[in-house]
């Protein structure tokens, strides 16, 4: 859909004149070449943290490397990781919309089961995240390799209509392009963005994938459609369906729904994997996490978040119903996710690569300059669709700065109330409650304070187990953490011990696992000896509060639905006593 809606644009329901398909091809040619191949295939993915990639990882390492926390760098990545959700949303309905219409050409009966059917593809898709994504994981290479060969081919077998197609390599004519439409020009821009996209995959297999394979046959399946289109004009109305024979149509729409079908899983994978991390770095509730392969760490599935999008995808081809619809929301989404990596991008090569600032503005601010053109290009289409990316962006933005006050004020408000822990051993060591047999382990976020299990368990059960642990959980700015630097284990007295658990923001903690480890450091635990206190905090909003009432709200909402830390730690429920307090927020 790319091409066809450059051109469309470009012409403005006219006649195709050469200069339109040669100034588009160079567009995306030269886009392709300096946002995807240079900036992130070249650049953003040695950008890396610690294997992992992304606009929150992106984040972390920058705010790693500052030497304070940086409020800016922490907006950026929540501008970003909320757009990539959007994406989420908006790759799925006009992917597979754009490949079920070549039905339209097929059996032009049966237009009206475009819409239908494409429903019924995403239902299928969404419904078998539940079940593992091992089976379409695994159809990945296959049909991939398949997908990219035919567009090659494809390609080929056209270039030949009007071999003089081979001159959009010059980027001159993507500039005079530009120069001579004006806004129109932005306005195609904008179309033009459509070729640029991305999943979820791993540095290598995308660097040697894209430069040796993808490029090449996406390459030469654009510059075939110019051919056929120059050749013959009337194809431009869906030039990639017209480059082959009617009888072999069938078979490529449903290889072009095959891949639209891998395309929509890298983005739903990218975002569980996302959200994951924006819970572990306390952008976000805990949601439910679950695993889905026992091999591969990075298949998870979220069940909110795979409904949210369910949801969210079958809106968007309800309101738009066709992909040229959908074309106008997509590249919002993209272009301001590739500004804020590209400005995150910045602060790492100059902090933590250790160039100079000048050295390192000079290669990422015309790469910038490039991402906030595309910006600018597809705010244009704010009135015809990009305001549902938008909207939603600003909804996500809104959660995670609510979840963020909202947390803040409450650890501020709890902390008025907490006793230090160090007073209350010394307080114990003069008034010894009642002693029984046993550990207890109380979680608690700041281990300074007694946590408030512990002081509801002495105040109302009037006694103290002979070994207490109080346990705090951290997560890393890293992905992973080496086993190596899992537990920390400090003795406060000869009934306290404090224990610090730390997880990388792409690891799910787990506390049993974790606490084997502690007993392989010489620290003598016993699972089936040991109770776990976990504080339920039942929030209320007060009278006066430092957010508007219906932040006050929302974050109580987003409290309530949040899982549980039981389930959340991986702790079994058979060892776990839920002592219940009332705050007011």
């Amino acid at each position: 859909y790319a091409f066809r809606e450059a051109v469309h644009n470009a012409s403005g329901g006219g006649p195709v004149s050469r200069e339109i398909v040669l100034g588009v091809l160079s567009l995306i040619l030269w886009s392709l070449i300096v946002v995807v191949t240079l900036k992130y295939v070249l650049i953003l993915l040695r950008a890396d943290n610690n294997g992992e990639g992304g606009t929150l990882s992106l984040m972390a390492l920058g705010q790693r490397v500052m030497k304070r926390r940086s409020w800016f760098l922490l907006a950026l990545g929540v501008i970003g990781g909320s757009m990539f959700l959007g994406d989420a949303m908006i790759t799925p309905a006009i992917s597979v919309l754009s490949a079920v219409e070549g039905l339209k050409f097929a059996a032009p009966a049966l237009e009206h089961y475009v819409v239908p059917l494409a429903i019924l593809v995403l239902l299928c898709l969404f419904a078998v995240q539940s079940r593992g994504t091992a089976l379409v994981a695994s159809a990945f290479g296959p049909v991939m390799i398949v997908w990219f060969l035919t567009l090659g081919v494809m390609g080929l077998m056209h270039i030949s209509d009007d071999p003089g197609i081979v001159h959009a390599m010059n980027p001159i004519f993507a500039v005079e392009f530009l120069l001579t439409h004006g806004v129109i020009g932005l306005v195609i821009l904008g179309a033009v963005f459509l070729s640029v996209t991305g999943g979820h995959f791993g540095r290598k297999p995308i660097q040697t994938a894209w430069l040796y394979f993808v490029l090449p046959c996406l390459l030469l399946n654009y510059f075939g459609q110019g051919a056929l289109v120059l050749s013959h004009p009337e194809a431009i109305e869906n030039p990639f369906y017209r480059m082959v024979p009617e009888k072999v149509l069938v078979p490529l729409i449903c290889l072009a729904t095959a891949a639209t079908v891998i395309a929509s899983q890298a983005v739903i994978t990218g975002a569980f994997s996302l959200v994951r991390q924006a819970i572990q770095l306390g952008l976000l509730p805990r949601f439910e996490v679950r695993y889905t392969s026992e091999s591969h760490a990075g298949q998870i599935y979220l069940p909110r978040v795979n409904i949210m999008l369910l949801i969210g995808v079958l809106l968007l081809v309800g309101l738009f119903r066709t992909s040229s619809g959908l074309a106008s929301a997509y590249g919002i989404a993209v272009s301001t996710t590739m500004v804020c990596d590209g400005i995150m991008c910045f602060v790492v090569i100059w902090k933590l690569w250790n160039w100079r600032a000048a050295t390192a503005a000079a290669l990422m601010i015309p790469l910038v300059v490039v991402d906030l053109t595309f910006l600018t290009a597809n705010l244009l289409k704010l009135l015809q669709g990009a305001w549902v990316p938008v909207l939603f962006g600003i909804l996500m933005a809104g959660m995670i700065w609510t979840w963020r006050r909202g947390a803040a004020i409450l650890i501020n408000k709890t902390r008025r109330t907490e006793v230090p822990l160090v007073d209350l051993i010394k307080s114990l060591e003069k008034r010894p409650p009642h002693i029984v047999k046993g550990t207890a382990v109380f979680l608690t976020s700041d281990p300074e304070y007694v946590p408030t299990a512990l002081l509801h368990n002495l105040k109302h059960n009037k006694v103290l187990h002979e070994h207490n642990v109080i346990l705090t959980i951290r997560t890393a700015e890293t992905p992973r953490v080496d086993l190596i630097d899992r537990v920390w284990i400090e003795a406060i007295s000869d009934k306290f011990t404090a224990v610090r658990l730390n997880f990388g923001f792409m690891e799910s903690p787990n506390v049993p696992k974790a606490l084997a480890i502690a007993r392989k450091l010489g620290w003598q635990f016993d699972i089936m000896s040991t109770s776990f206190f976990v504080s339920r905090r039942s929030l209320k909003p007060a009278a006066q509060s430092g957010m508007p009432r219906w932040q006050d709200h929302l974050f109580i909402a987003m409290s309530r639905s949040a899982n549980d830390a039981t389930d959340y730690f991986q702790i079994p429920t058979g060892r776990v006593v839920e002592v219940g307090t009332q705050v007011t927020i």
